[in-house]
Formats: C-alpha cells, structure tokens, sequence
C-alpha cells in the first residue's frame, strides 16, 4: 500500500481551490472499497462550473486552452477544467462544419458532484485513477451507471466526450478509470509528480499517480503506461470492473438514504471507444458476476490470438513498410501523403532502406513502393486503412505507439526503454532540456499519455542517416518477429491482452469505422464479432462507411470533406440499448449498417449520417 494522503491537506488545499468537499467514510453504506488506497476527494461542480464542460460549454470547449491565473502554479480547478477541454478537442468533432451540438450531440450544463480516489489492482506496481460523476438530476427511480476507460492512454476524463457526453445527460451517473495509463508524468529531475488533485507535487510529500522507485535522478520523464511495470493493458477489463464498483460504492455515499447501489437495482453500461473500447470488450469477458447490463464499444483495440492480429505486430510493419507504400501513386490524392503535390523525401528514403536492407527486391522507387503495398495487402491491411494510416505516418504515430507499448510488454522502468528510446523533456526547439516549469505544471491537463507532446519528446533509435528513425523501428519488429528472449516476454506480454467470452445474453454493440487507419477492422473488430458469433454469440455490429479513428481530423478540411464522424453511431448504439434496458424494447437480431455519406465541403446535414430515427 502507498502512504495516504493527509486528509486535513488535500481537504484544505481542494476546498480553497474547487469550492469542494471531502467526504469521509461515514457509516456502512458510506465504505470506502477495499481497492481504493487514497482518502476520496469529494468536489461539488454547480454555477459557473459543471461536470460535462467544467463551465466552458460548447463555445468554451472549442474555443483556446483555458487558461490559468498562475501558469507557474495552476490550480485544481483550473487544471481539471483544461483536462475536460483537451479530452474533449482529442476526441470530437468540434469544428465549425461537423455538426457537433447542432446534428447531433449536446454539451448541456450538467450540475453535480464528483469522487475520484487512486485505486489499485492486486499486484499492480502503481495505483491509478478511478472518478465518479454523479448530475444533481441522477434519477433515482432509473438507477443508471455508465463505466467507461480512457481512450488511448489518456487522463481520466479521456472518455468524456463519449460516456460523459451520453449518460450525463439522461440522468447517468459516470464512472471512469484511466486504466493505469494517463498523463501523471513524474520527473526525475526534480522528483516531482501529479497529486490526486491534478496539481505537482514532490516525491514525499503527498501521495502521486505515478512515481517510480528508485529512479535515476537523469532518466528523463516517467511515463505510467510505459514504465510502472505492470504491463497495464492486460488487466484493462479489470480496471473497468473495478470503476464499476467504485461508481457503486459513491453512489451509496452520495445517496446514502437509497443505499444500497448494486447490479440488481441499478443497470450498468460499459462503453469506450480506441483502447476504451478494447478495455469495455475485455471487461465483458471477466465479467463472470453479471455486473454489467449491456456494452457498446466504439472502435476496439480487442485482441484475440488466433483472430486478427496484434497492435503490436501491425503497428511496427506499419512503421517500417507504410511510409514506402504510401508514395504508390494510387495514394497520390490522399491527405498527408504529399507534400505540395510530391511524394515527401523521408518516404523515398525508406523505399531506398527497405531495399538495401533486402526487405524489397525492386530497384526503382515506384517499383519499391509496388512492392512494400503488396507486403502490406499480404498482411491483411486494405487501401481504405492504408489512406488514412498516411495521418498516422506523417504524426510519427507508429513509432510513438510501438516504443511505449514495447517498455509496457516488457515491463521496463524509466531510464531502461527497449531499443535506446527514452522520454526527455524538450526546449522550445525540440531538443531535450529542462521542464519549462509552466508546461510541466500543465501536464496533468495537457499531455496524451505517450508522448512525444505536451513538451516531452520520444528520443532514441535514430542516426544521421537519410532515414533517420530506422534503427530504432528495426529493433522495435525485431522484438516481434525475433526469438531472443526480450521478443518471448514480449509475445508472453502480448498473449495476456486476449479477449474472453462474455456471457450468453449480454447485449454488445461494437462500432468501427470502416476507414480505421490506426486499428483496422480487418485486425481487430471484424475477427472478434466473428469469433462471437462463431460461440453462439450475437454481437450488433456497424462497420460505418469512411469513417476514421480520429473525430477530431475532421476538423482538417482535408478530412471532413471524406470522412463522417464516428461518435454519432455510438450515441445511437447506446440510444438503442438505454431503450432495452429501460423500455424493454426488444433487442434487435440486427440492425442494418448506416448508409453515411461525407459532407464534402459543406456543413454534415443529419441525413448524411443516416442515422436510426
């Protein structure tokens, strides 16, 4: 067990910043679970604060980073409104084209409370994040509880824009976990960390989300999801079982006179969305005493051995092969692909490296990327992927994802990264430096939760070459396909993120773009419906039409102009199972896939989405 906070400190501290209070454990219905290791910070968010926007509404939450009075010294408040904006940009379509809030959609002002504690899992490392909303209009004679994981490896409110954005208004309340990922950055160099109220504080002097043991006052910054050493991603359904029954727990202390919150009274909706999704899917397999009511998953990095493939063993071919394929001419239109009309040099320099490396036999460019396309389609990956996957490339996202996830599977600390890569602090030209001490007192509201970002950069793997990053990329898909004994814990670290069976009649909607370029449907959604179904299972499936991964691209012109958002689909998935749950309507045997048509340039109209009445 960590050392706990000192309540009379957090309850001082967060009461002058957040006009909040902490509630201590008060009577039987008021017990603190076992599994959480912190004292529960209780806020009220009501006037010019709330739980959906933290008071920015719509225009606030599209609009600049929120500022702070002190950037030297963000408070509470402060930084826990800026997290909610940026999970909300990372995530939806804000953009003055996409119809958020007009076609579909809302970011009304949601009056309530919020829990949030650290929490751990028997024999995690490091604790992580659990947070429940509770809206002052919960409705009590409908107990609803909306469990939702953080996409990608963000911060708590990484989900809000889809859980928070559907349940909070109908009267859910809102459990959430991080999932032992998150932007609790700690730096060795001044030993400093992310206190449960968000804001820095030493190693020592309160309880922080993540700071690793005896770490080397010079390894750069530590990453939770990288370096706890937990391999956080096998126990991703756990997490989400466990903010279930936390949402539970501080239901019983918000409402102790309609105590006891328990599965039987009160339905409880799993939905996620990226790495949320992969989190719901895996919860739904372990959840073995019927505590969740039904799931919908937007976009899952599921994995099933046997079924599909690998994050890891796409992403790095994609790291290595994408960028060649990318310069065939049939990607000659896609966005990012080229640079004023040109296929960019660094995609030539990777075709040359391929080839020298023997990787491809060709010995004219065009024919080089011919050939990494073909290697690609062998793969399983299809052109609609590999178009939108140019984002991902020209983001440097293969390389970013590949490194953090190989030091989780390996369970490596800070300091000791795969491959030579490391976190390090960056100065305002990118180079590694000293934390500005403003964008480091940010980082709990900032940062993504893999850098590079937020002022920290992915450093390692590179020489001076014209294809600089490829003896990192190397090692990285050596990890995969070697047999040394880094590549067997790897594939043994893998093996511990496959999928279970849920149980015979949960209800399970799964919704992927048919567009995904980051987990591709071929990988991931498409071979776990069909083992589903292949187990007498009876999974609602949509495969929507040219949508992609990131809502938030389409803000780019380039993109919604081809691309539909995915997050409608979701709120109509978790629509119609709110009607089963609630109403009784019957569960469907199927529901046919939307027919989504792209706005073009223009403003998205309801009718393009096609959306269910």
């Amino acid at each position: 067990m960590l050392p706990a906070f000192r309540l009379s400190l957090v309850a001082a501290a967060a009461c002058a910043l957040a006009a909040c209070a902490v509630s201590p454990p008060s009577g039987k219905n008021a017990m603190t679970p076992s599994f959480v290791v912190s004292p529960v910070l209780a806020t009220v968010h009501r006037g010019s604060d709330d739980l959906l926007s933290a008071g920015l509404g719509l225009a606030g939450l599209r609009g600049a980073p929120s500022a702070y009075a002190d950037p030297l010294h963000p408070t509470s408040a402060e930084l826990r409104r800026r997290a909610i904006q940026a999970s909300w940009k990372g995530i939806a379509d804000l953009g003055p084209l996409g119809g958020y809030g007009s076609v579909y959609g809302a970011v009304p002002d949601v009056p309530g409370r919020e829990y949030t504690a650290f929490a751990r899992l028997p024999g995690a490392h490091s604790p992580h994040r659990v947070l429940l909303q509770v809206p002052d209009h919960f409705d009590r004679t409908a107990r609803c509880l909306v469990v939702t994981a953080s996409s990608g490896s963000r911060g708590i409110y990484g989900a809000i824009a889809l859980a928070g954005a559907w349940g909070l208004p109908k009267g859910c309340a809102v459990a959430y976990t991080d999932k032992g990922t998150g932007s609790g950055y700690f730096d060795t160099a001044d030993n400093s960390g992310v206190a449960l109220d968000g804001t820095r504080a030493k190693a020592g002097q309160a309880e922080l989300e993540f700071a690793p043991a005896n770490a080397p006052a010079d390894a750069g910054i530590a990453v939770k999801h990288a370096h706890s050493g937990d391999n956080p991603e096998a126990d991703w359904g756990r997490h989400v079982l466990q903010a279930a029954r936390f949402g539970l727990a501080m239901l019983d202390r918000a409402y102790p006179d309609a105590a006891p919150f328990t599965p039987k009274n009160t339905r409880i909706i799993a939905t996620g969305l990226s790495n949320g999704g992969g989190a719901v899917l895996q919860a739904a397999g372990l959840d073995d005493t019927g505590l969740l009511s039904g799931v919908v998953a937007l976009e899952p990095n599921v994995h099933m051995p046997g079924h599909g493939r690998a994050l890891y063993d796409y992403a790095t071919e994609a790291a290595l092969l994408m960028p060649c394929a990318l310069a065939d001419p049939r990607f000659a239109d896609t966005p990012l692909a080229r640079v004023h009309g040109a296929v960019p040099p660094a995609f030539l320099a990777r075709c040359a490296s391929l080839h020298a490396d023997g990787v491809l036999a060709a010995d004219t460019p065009k024919g080089q990327a011919t050939e990494a396309l073909q290697k690609l389609h062998a793969g399983g990956w299809r052109d609609e992927a590999i178009a939108t996957g140019a984002s991902t490339t020209a983001f440097d996202v293969w390389r970013a994802v590949a490194a953090g996830y190989a030091s989780a599977y390996l369970r490596r600390g800070v300091g000791q990264m795969p491959c030579g890569y490391s976190y390090r602090a960056t100065d305002a030209s990118g180079a590694p430096g000293a934390a500005d001490p403003a964008v480091r007192a940010s980082w709990w509201a900032d940062a993504a939760g893999i850098p590079p970002g937020a002022g920290v950069g992915l450093f390692g793997g590179t020489d001076h070459s014209a294809d600089p990053s490829l003896p990192g990329l190397r090692c990285l898909r050596a990890l995969w396909t070697g047999t040394d004994a880094d590549a067997k814990t790897l594939h043994a670290s893998v093996a511990e993120l496959a999928a279970h069976l849920p149980r015979a009649g949960l209800p399970i909607w799964v919704v992927h773009g048919a567009a995904d370029g980051l987990l591709p449907t071929a990988f991931t959604s498409e071979p776990y419906v069909a083992w589903l179904r292949a187990e007498g299972r009876h999974p609602l499936y949509w495969k929507v039409p040219t949508a992609q991964h990131f809502d938030a691209f389409l803000a780019l012109p380039a993109f919604g102009n081809r691309h539909v958002p995915l997050l409608p689909y979701g709120y109509a998935a978790l629509d119609r199972l709110w009607a089963h749950l609630h109403a009784g309507q019957p569960w469907p045997e199927d529901v046919p896939t939307p027919a989504a048509q792209v706005r073009g340039a223009a403003t998205l109209t309801r009718g393009q989405l096609d959306l269910p009445p």
